[in-house]
């Protein structure tokens, strides 16, 4: 019954049905426990590890892989020692912890060897080359998926060498690595989709249409990019699919189920993290707090922010620029530039708003409040002048420039739309950071009164330099160079704003 038990738990495994999964897998435990049944103690303890490893609960998945390590080194069963230290160490590896992912997946490697096990070698073989990867010793990285490789090839196992033919694949498409090749990267990529396509393989078909797609991108090869894209994406949304479809199956269970125990709902609630699409959907274009209130069941989100401060940038004369170039270059171009604001915003803690064609829209300060929204805009601000000098128009050659504005004050936010949402937000201090820009002068941040004021406010108190308030009841700024900050004051004097009459403005120039 144990045995039996275990395997039904195995089966719901695999068809990623989590609640029924640890349903079966901890009755068989506790069953094995009062057996004194060793090894099936470590066996179910190991199934249950994986099932939270495929829900993301790293911490809790080694946790069961080192309880499991424990009986079967008491055991001295060689097998499930190596099985478990090449478990832990690939969970390490998706959490980050490279070095300590190295040492269990050499151990594992060790033990399969003096085993003679050559799949369980070439299996872990690959894991370590992934491992290399993500630390950037590509070469190292493609000696291990080589050897991997050419054990699966000698023991016939397809599923795994297509896996090694695109992690190959994937190695020789990478520019920083001094062995980049991307005849041998396409090679390599083609021959692990024909294998996909053999064995059935979706997912791994879809991962190498995609890598495919990337490398005829950054050749121009546009017809070959378009099918393999197209596929990627048709392959993707079949897949998703039916993780949705075994999702409902899995809601309509616990909904029935809803007096199972703690470790049940835990599964429960970790399943449908990973797989509600609505989930997915609101992380992918909300705020994680706003779609968060969306997934706790608001349906309508409005409300007023004090003290946010908006930046607008635009690329400088945009027009002319995108009626030399082909409609392929110009999205390539905004993507590669707008992916490199999107980093900067996420380093200094900011939230975009939105693009419209040329322009770009972020936030400080919203949608959860900062006492420091002006100080990380400015930082992000400068940044993004400097991100900008390396990229050149493609018909000339010539630099992009921005104009960048920015202005403080109150803001309405909330979310509109039934189908496809979007955060965003309106107001007298939208529209002004929107005329800052407009206003403003190429490669310069020009920035309003009310924005400084909030810039040099710290804790309701004026910021002090050399023992001196910087700002007085006057509101005058003078022409100074604050060395915590890289930018230098340059006054603009009262400059007529469309819209919003005479204003007094700045520009904010970084240090020499």
């Amino acid at each position: 019954m144990a045995g039996t038990l275990g395997n039904i738990g195995n089966m719901y495994l695999k068809l990623s049905e989590y609640s029924l999964a640890i349903e079966y897998l901890h009755q068989a435990l506790t069953m094995d426990e009062e057996l004194g049944r060793t090894t099936g103690i470590a066996a179910n303890l190991g199934n249950i590890a994986i099932m939270y490893w495929n829900i993301l609960e790293y911490d809790k998945a080694i946790v069961y892989l080192k309880k499991a390590l424990a009986i079967y080194e008491e055991l001295d069963n060689k097998e499930g020692i190596a099985i478990n230290l090449g478990n832990i160490g690939v969970v390490y590896s998706d959490c980050g912890d490279y070095q300590l992912s190295l040492e269990y997946l050499q151990k594992t490697v060790a033990i399969f060897e003096k085993l003679g096990r050559k799949d369980g070698v070439a299996i872990f073989l690959g894991n370590i080359g992934n491992v290399y990867k993500e630390l950037g010793d590509y070469s190292i990285a493609l000696e291990y998926q080589q050897r991997a490789l050419q054990l699966h090839q000698v023991l016939g196992r397809k599923e795994g060498i297509t896996i090694a033919f695109g992690s190959i694949g994937a190695l020789y498409s990478i520019n920083d690595f001094e062995g980049y090749n991307i005849t041998l990267a396409e090679e390599f990529l083609l021959k692990a989709l024909a294998i996909d396509e053999e064995i059935g393989s979706k997912k791994q078909l879809y991962t190498h249409h995609h890598a495919l797609a990337e490398i005829y991108k950054s050749t121009k090869r546009w017809e070959e990019f378009g099918i393999h894209f197209e596929k990627y994406h048709y392959i993707e949304k079949e897949v998703l699919s039916e993780d949705a479809k075994k999702q409902a199956h899995l809601l309509e269970q616990r909904r029935k189920t809803a007096e199972r125990d703690k470790e049940l709902a835990i599964a429960k609630a970790a399943a449908d993290a990973k797989f509600t699409a609505t989930e997915q959907l609101l992380h992918n274009v909300l705020p994680p707090t706003i779609a968060q209130r969306m997934l706790s069941g608001e349906n309508l989100i409005a409300e007023k922010l004090t003290n946010v401060s908006v930046l607008f940038a635009d690329i400088v004369e945009f027009t002319k620029l995108s009626g030399r170039i082909t409609p392929e270059e110009l999205v390539e171009g905004l993507d590669r530039i707008f992916s490199e604001f999107d980093r900067l915003a996420e380093i200094y803690g900011l939230e975009k708003i939105k693009t419209i064609g040329d322009a770009y829209m972020v936030v400080s300060g919203a949608p959860i409040p900062r006492e420091d929204h002006a100080v990380a805009i400015v930082h992000f601000a400068v940044e993004m002048l400097e991100s900008i000098k390396q990229f050149r128009a493609i018909a000339t050659g010539e630099a992009i420039q921005v104009r960048i504005g920015i202005h403080s004050g109150d803001v309405v936010a909330g979310v509109i739309g039934k189908k496809k949402f979007a955060y965003d937000m309106w107001g007298d201090a939208v529209n002004t950071a929107s005329r800052m820009e407009s206003h403003g002068e190429a490669g310069k941040i020009h920035v309003s009164e009310e924005f400084m004021k909030q810039l040099f406010m710290v804790e309701n108190e004026w910021l002090m330099v050399n023992g001196k308030l910087l700002l007085d009841e006057a509101d005058e700024f003078s022409s100074l160079t604050i060395h915590h900050l890289p930018f230098t004051i340059i006054p603009r004097g009262e400059l007529e704003i469309k819209g919003k009459g005479m204003m007094k403005t700045y520009f904010l120039e970084k240090h020499n």
